[in-house]
């Protein structure tokens, strides 16, 4: 099960899963694009270990890096109760 975490100003959507049982987390990242369909990369938590990486450049990873360390914590914590929906008890 993927959970959605946020949408940037440039359709990107970040998604996460559930914690799975060696408490890793997987952070997936796409963005619309016209020419390749969807850029996409997988970042796993909590050693931040970037995976398929297709048409992002280094420039666009760091600042998702940035991003994922800005918010790693409640992501780690929203895997574990159902998502963003289910953990703010909206």
């Amino acid at each position: 099960m993927m959970y959605p975490y946020m949408t940037l100003n440039d359709d990107t959507e970040i998604v996460h899963s559930e914690m799975k049982p060696d408490g890793r987390v997987k952070v997936y990242i796409e963005t619309p694009d016209e020419k390749v369909c969807f850029r996409h990369a997988t970042c796993w938590l909590p050693e931040y270990m970037w995976e398929d990486i297709y048409a992002y450049s280094d420039g666009d990873i760091e600042k998702f890096q940035e991003i994922i360390e800005s918010a790693a914590h409640l992501i780690m914590e929203f895997s574990q109760e159902g998502g963003f929906d289910n953990a703010s008890d909206l």
